[in-house]
């Protein structure tokens, strides 16, 4: 082979090797899965947790069981490096149970259960070092602590509500539904739907005991209100306040140990006319707008804009194509809302604009049974 050729020759390999390395999905490219643990109402064995697995480009939505047998998982969370999963039982009896994590398998073993001291647990929290576990349980009306080892619990304290409201049928005795930490690590609020109470704890981890009232024991909102779910501004400034018996998000400002109302927003339309149950909260992981789910015969999602001073700006109020919206969950980059149905038992997708915060449905719809809360994962 002469040398003019052999050039040539090798000129086209380089040229063709070039091409090559273009086609290539460089780093970062890759359409971006997206995983929740899914925690459901359950009425047999081989139904339980729950994995759900995303991904919007490639149109896929998906659910798989990776924990069978557990009764009423209605409320699931992980640690950060997402080793290890607690799930409560929600049932008369009431149990908190801890898995093992094989997040490369995505198997949960099974490692401790204890009891919830508290009927129909229905809401956890990790302390954000991580060394408790906090059950708010609805029907008992309290909370009950656990310090956690190693995928093993014990029981170190357990603190009883009272108290009553004016809606009767609901509110006859105290229902904690949710225990959320505020993000400087040294409060923890209770909201008790039964005494319209937000319960104000401080966090001090090296005590045996480890929650005491502060300073402000409680704060009261409006009489039949019925506090439900809160989530707080990364700021640590601002709470919201789900009301779920008058459909309302309630914003609240925080400083100096003090909780101050600032301003009530209801969630339905002033025309609308129809049962109401206000349900979840999320703020966007830009802390820039506020999502909020109202049940009952609304099954809308309500959006907002936060503004500079804490107070908020109606967005859009829109259907979640379905009934029963109890939870709703971010993916994490806030590219997409996922909610869950829980009575026409299916998720919806949303896909969500940054810049605006508005939302859209996409179609991408899964059935499973009786959904009610979904935990995002990384990966």
């Amino acid at each position: 082979m002469n040398q003019k050729i052999k050039w040539i020759l090798l000129t086209i390999l380089a040229f063709s090797m070039l091409i090559s390395c273009d086609e290539t999905p460089q780093e970062g490219t890759l359409k971006p899965t997206y995983t929740f643990l899914l925690g459901a109402y359950t009425d047999n064995l081989d139904q339980g947790i729950g994995l759900l697995s995303f991904n919007f480009e490639e149109g896929i939505l998906g659910i798989s069981t990776i924990a069978k047998g557990v009764n009423n998982p209605s409320f699931v969370i992980a640690t950060r490096a997402q080793d290890w999963v607690f799930a409560v039982e929600e049932t008369n009896e009431g149990k908190v149970k801890v898995f093992a994590f094989d997040r490369i398998k995505n198997t949960l073993t099974l490692t401790d259960e204890q009891p919830s001291l508290g009927a129909h647990p229905c809401y956890l929290a990790l302390s954000p070092d991580e060394k408790y576990l906090v059950v708010g349980n609805y029907s008992g009306g309290n909370f009950t602590v656990y310090q956690v080892n190693n995928g093993k619990l014990t029981q170190v304290q357990t603190v009883q509500h009272e108290g009553s409201s004016i809606n009767l049928s609901r509110q006859a005795q105290s229902h904690v539904h949710s225990t959320v930490f505020h993000p400087d690590g040294k409060h923890l609020f209770v909201c008790d739907l039964g005494s319209d109470k937000i319960f104000s704890y401080q966090y001090r981890p090296d005590f045996a005991v480890p929650f005491q009232a502060s300073t402000q024991v409680y704060f009261e909102v409006e009489a039949g209100e019925g506090p439900r779910h809160m989530a707080i501004h990364p700021n640590g400034k601002y709470l919201y306040l789900v009301h779920e018996l008058s459909a309302a998000i309630g914003a609240y400002t925080f400083q100096n140990n003090q909780i101050q109302h600032i301003e009530t927003y209801a969630l339905t339309d002033p025309a609308f006319v129809g049962v109401v149950s206000a349900a979840e909260v999320k703020i966007s992981p830009d802390a820039k707008f506020l999502y909020v789910s109202n049940r009952g015969e609304a099954n809308e999602l309500t959006s907002y804009k936060i503004k500079d001073d804490g107070t908020l700006e109606l967005l859009e109020r829109i259907s979640t194509e379905g009934i029963t919206p109890r939870n709703f969950s971010l993916t994490k980059d806030g590219k997409y809302l996922l909610v869950a149905h829980q009575d026409s038992e299916d998720i919806q997708v949303f896909e969500r604009s940054i810049t605006t915060g508005k939302l859209t449905k996409v179609d991408l719809l899964i059935s499973t049974y009786k959904p009610v809360y979904l935990f995002p994962l990384d990966g």
